[in-house]
């Protein structure tokens, strides 16, 4: 039986999509059967981040709704041998197309099959959210170094930490800029780690080659050389149960949080 995770931030623009994108292919890459699931109803776009869009026929609410059998929707990622899949959103539906218990009845699905399901949540801690988090074992909390997306983070995290799930949430640190954080322009990682007051899984450096990728239809984790990569596939061996050293980025003498509420 399969792990189903949510991906998850409350805010939008922090890269759950692309986090989710290279989380599932560094778990392939790693020979695990991985399954995404894109709940962005009627606004997808894990598809494109994938290469895979050009070959939707069914999407997920199909598959609810009975117009379509779920192995007809899953989407192959030929690149990789009968390991990764994709059940895609639809492009043009109510966000409202969708509710948890067809979504749970998706996932327990899909776990017999697959080691990993991975759902890819919207943003915002509405109808979107409630569906994403709805099939999940456990959560990946996505936050980037910044006071609105730290703040959403920790309101996901409280939600989260109400739902019956069996796995602590988790919390991925995202777009990392080392010059920020080495002269404090930036907040720090165990400043948000500790705010949050979840377990760290992983950090994720800032670099423009993540977008680039992205557009391309190709996922950064393929290039073993880049640095957020690294990141990445060093995520997905903490998911499978590896004691992997987080990487060393010099940070600043003095905190972000006492930087901010400090007085003369």
């Amino acid at each position: 039986m399969g792990t189903s995770l949510v991906v998850t931030s409350g805010k939008g623009g922090v890269g759950k999509t692309t986090s989710s994108a290279n989380i599932g292919t560094a778990l392939a890459l790693a020979g695990k059967r991985v399954v995404l699931l894109d709940l962005d109803i009627g606004l997808r776009n894990l598809d494109a981040v994938l290469g895979l869009s050009n070959r939707i026929i069914y999407d997920i609410v199909d598959v609810a709704n009975g117009r379509a059998r779920l192995h007809q929707a899953l989407i192959k990622d030929k690149r990789f041998d009968d390991l990764l899949y994709l059940l895609p959103a639809p492009q043009n539906a109510d966000k409202d197309a969708l509710n948890p218990e067809q979504v749970a009845q998706i996932v327990a699905e899909l776990k017999p099959d697959f080691d990993f399901v991975i759902l890819d949540s919207p943003a915002g801690i509405e109808q979107g959210f409630r569906n994403a988090v709805a099939g999940a074992d456990g959560a990946i909390v996505i936050t980037t170094p910044e006071i609105s997306a730290v703040s959403d983070a920790d309101r996901v995290v409280g939600l989260i930490e109400q739902k019956p799930m069996s796995l602590k949430p988790q919390l991925i640190i995202n777009r990392i800029r080392p010059h920020m954080l080495a002269d404090g322009s930036s907040m720090d990682i165990d400043e948000i780690t500790k705010h949050l007051g979840i377990d760290l899984l992983g950090i994720i450096t800032d670099d423009d080659q993540v977008i680039a990728s992205s557009n391309s239809g190709e996922t950064i984790v393929m290039d073993p050389d880049n640095a957020a990569s690294r990141g990445y596939r060093d995520v997905a061996r903490r998911l499978l149960g590896e004691t992997v050293p987080l990487e060393q980025i010099t940070v600043q003498k003095r905190g972000f949080w006492a930087r901010l509420f400090h007085r003369d």
